[in-house]
């Protein structure tokens, strides 16, 4: 089945019946038990600036106050998102990339250390870079916990007031896989809290020797006590590409094998999580092979099962295609002045950036369809084809987008 037609016919139900058809050893017993109501996981293929934009777009919600940027920075040679990618959305809502230091002797195990990598990545160079417990740590109560009944995190939590979480989907030596959920539990984690999770409540001096189970809840529920601490302010956004069986705090991963897939948004990471397993069990036999095993192995499902029966989200969503409304397919122009991306809520072109003086939609030949002074056009009442958004900025600032409508 091509993605295209997967997603087109996809429902938490469709998924399933595909994992469990083929996949009978990965169903874990308890996923049956969870009812949960179906939560909406938004999906593009284009893995762009713009891509990122439109999954942000879909979820239409507004991060209140300061806005901390969930990303990995990434240990020197791994798969860590790129930041020419997750530019414009960090900047659109004038974010700071936030991270803890790792756990393990890495080039990430000291603040200071830490911070040189991110500069060497070009993290600094799109936002402020905010390494969360190098002045302390602060604990989040969960009182639901099974293994842990608080997670500790970096000090600086609490100058949030909301959380956007990009995470590069990926394979993990450990948890089997890393999306939403790991990302605001060990990602959010300090050192200390790290070490709290991986041995599920039994240290905080030591991340190694834990049993598997309770490390996989220990995940679900510190990422628990983040969201109910922000009380809803969290955004989550998982990009599946350079799809290796190792994470970002790999250095030496595996090459990837598997196709890129494209960038999913959701309000609820366990829903999104999900989403992402079940487009990796719908790829290509041959090439999700490695990655299947891993996640297999380390029973990765288990944190999502156990998230879910906590009442932190839903093993069932509604995948929305994004693609099958506005996309953008080409971005011509070397002014980086405006960011141009769709809204397919609205079937809507938005433009940021710049001093805005007047957008044209012209046909592909050429002629006027419309102009307009505002930062958006509307693509209702236009069928699907291909335009031109010329874009004029009030001190004389021209650029030229290629749209196409599908």
């Amino acid at each position: 089945m091509k993605r295209r037609d997967f997603l087109r016919t996809s429902s938490a139900a469709t998924l399933a019946i595909i994992a469990a058809r083929k996949f009978e050893a990965y169903a874990s017993p308890e996923a049956s038990e969870v009812k949960n109501e179906a939560s909406k996981v938004f999906f593009t293929k284009y893995i762009s600036p713009a891509g990122m934009m439109a999954a942000y777009a879909a979820l239409e919600r507004t991060l209140p106050g300061k806005v901390a940027v969930k990303v990995s920075t990434g240990e020197p040679g791994s798969n860590y998102l790129a930041p020419t990618l997750i530019k414009d959305l960090v900047q659109s809502v004038s974010g700071t990339i936030v991270e803890c230091n790792t756990a393990y002797m890495g080039q990430r195990s000291s603040s200071a250390n830490h911070k040189q990598v991110a500069a060497n990545h070009g993290f600094t160079a799109i936002a402020a870079v905010d390494i969360m417990d190098e002045n302390g740590t602060m604990s989040l109560p969960f009182a639901a916990g099974k293994n842990i009944t608080e997670d500790i995190v970096g000090s600086h939590f609490k100058d949030y007031q909301s959380f956007l979480v990009l995470s590069h989907f990926k394979g993990h030596a450990m948890a089997g896989f890393g999306g939403a959920m790991k990302n605001i539990s060990i990602g959010i984690g300090s050192v200390e809290g790290k070490c709290w999770i991986h041995s599920g409540g039994k240290s905080r001096t030591s991340p190694w020797g834990g049993a598997q189970t309770p490390f996989l809840e220990s995940m679900a529920e510190a990422g628990g006590a983040v969201m109910n601490s922000l009380n809803g302010n969290i955004l989550f956004i998982n990009v599946m590409n350079k799809l290796s069986i190792d994470c970002d705090c790999d250095g030496h991963p595996h090459a990837p094998e598997l196709d890129d897939i494209g960038i999913l948004s959701s309000t609820d990471p366990v829903a999104l999580d999900k989403a992402c397993v079940d487009l990796i069990y719908a790829a290509d036999a041959t090439k999700r092979a490695s990655l299947v095993h891993r996640m297999e192995q380390q029973n990765g499902i288990h944190c999502l099962n156990h998230a879910a029966s906590l009442g932190l989200g839903s093993l069932t969503y509604q995948l929305v295609d994004l693609d099958d409304n506005t996309a953008i397919e080409h971005i011509s122009g070397s002014n980086d002045l405006f960011t141009v991306y769709p809204n397919p809520i609205y079937d809507q072109i938005n433009v940021t950036g710049g001093d805005i003086q007047s957008i044209t939609l012209t046909s592909i030949n050429g002629s006027q369809l419309y102009q307009t002074s505002e930062n958006k056009i509307n693509f209702q009442n236009y069928p699907a084809g291909l335009y031109l958004l010329n874009i004029k900025g009030k001190r004389g600032e021209k650029v030229v987008k290629k749209i196409i409508k599908r």
